[in-house]
């Protein structure tokens, strides 16, 4: 089976993703991708340039597996010559109709941000299925996407919303998570301080305020930790991270990402607990990443996480509000041999590509014998 991949963002998790499934696919997978910058050009523009990069090439897929990243009817608009009969799958890794925009952003200002919602919504209801990453954001897409029609004066198609259900389904997002296995220390550390990670991007919706501030308070308390402070940063971040290696510089052991692959992994390996506050999050990679480390989990009860950690340790992982963070936080950090003790290796082995592409290579060759028999 010969598979075309759309990528107009190519970076980051995105392309990690694509590389991924294309090392352990049994299938052929071909990418078309432009570079991961001008985001909102790309979900405007990008169509339109992988459209003719596809009709000046020879390939001839079984099937089109796009991201929410480009115009979907756009591109089987363009190519409708040689794609006709070709079944297209879109994956939403993330979608602009809830994700959370900043409130400074000029879109939002000039009140013209609906668009790529639209673009979502468009792409979703021209493709043969329609992907989610968790079933968090299969829901919440889905119950977002009737407040964003009623937004329109008319003929506002709300039957639409059934046929984009129906053909909707989840397909976890698949991790290299075998590769930090060479970097796994021969022995746990028991001894020493806790180890704290911060192991998301350096934005806003991944709630650093909350983050920090649990962090200043437990140290003005005098509780005794470490902290390594990862992830991708970008030449403009929320101010909360430099006014935070400065209050807190006498725990920080790591500040900014890391250099390498393998520094990663060891911080990671290294780490005690991985206290997570983010506002935003439709799967939960660097999450998963670290529970395959043995890092231990306080996560807030909302969004993808507890539809990724079995019901079961929902009580030992999941905080319900800020002061409950600052307890459970206190007893992890003062009782470091129990939390290190503590591990969902297990439940994030699931999300390995070993696993899941046997998963995705099932779905898309059932979606095209469908497609081929009708």
């Amino acid at each position: 089976m010969k598979i075309l991949l759309l990528e107009p963002y190519y970076t980051g998790s995105h392309a990690a993703w694509i590389e991924g499934y294309r090392r352990y696919s049994q299938y052929q997978i071909e990418v078309l991708s432009l570079p991961g910058r001008f985001w909102k050009w790309r979900m405007h523009g990008g169509a339109v340039t992988l459209a003719r990069k596809f009709l000046d090439s020879d390939l001839a897929p079984d099937l089109i597996l796009a991201t929410d990243m480009i115009d979907l009817t756009t591109f089987l608009a363009l190519t409708r010559p040689r794609t006709a009969d070709t079944p297209a799958a879109i994956y939403f890794h993330e979608n602009q109709l809830t994700y959370p925009w900043s409130p400074t952003d000029r879109d939002i200002v000039k009140k013209r941000d609906k668009h790529y919602g639209f673009i979502n919504y468009t792409s979703a209801l021209a493709a043969d299925a329609v992907l989610f990453n968790s079933r968090y954001h299969q829901e919440s897409f889905l119950a977002a996407l009737p407040k964003l029609l009623k937004h329109f004066p008319d003929y506002n198609e709300l039957n639409s919303v059934g046929k984009i259900r129906a053909k909707s389904r989840v397909l976890s997002l698949g991790l290299d998570l075998q590769r930090f296995d060479e970097f796994r220390p021969p022995e746990a550390t028991e001894n020493g301080k806790p180890l704290l990670v911060w192991n998301h991007r350096w934005e806003y919706d991944k709630g650093p305020q909350a983050f920090f501030k649990a962090l200043k308070i437990l140290a003005e308390r005098g509780l005794d930790f470490e902290l390594a402070v990862l992830g991708e940063n970008f030449s403009k971040q929320p101010d909360v991270f430099s006014k935070a290696k400065k209050t807190l510089a006498r725990h920080i052991v790591q500040f900014g990402y890391a250099e390498s692959w393998a520094d990663y992994a060891a911080w990671l390996w290294r780490a005690d607990i991985l206290p997570v506050t983010s506002n935003q999050d439709f799967f939960g990679a660097s999450v998963i990443e670290a529970l395959y480390c043995d890092c231990f989990p306080l996560l807030p009860k909302r969004l993808a996480y507890p539809y990724l950690i079995p019901t079961q340790y929902h009580p030992r992982c999941f905080y319900e509000d800020f002061d409950d963070l600052l307890f459970r936080l206190e007893q992890a950090i003062t009782n470091p041999a129990q939390t290190r003790r503590f591990s969902l290796r297990p439940v994030a082995a699931q999300y390995d590509w070993q696993q899941q592409a046997r998963q995705y290579d099932q779905l898309f060759l059932a979606l095209g014998q469908v497609r081929s028999a009708t």
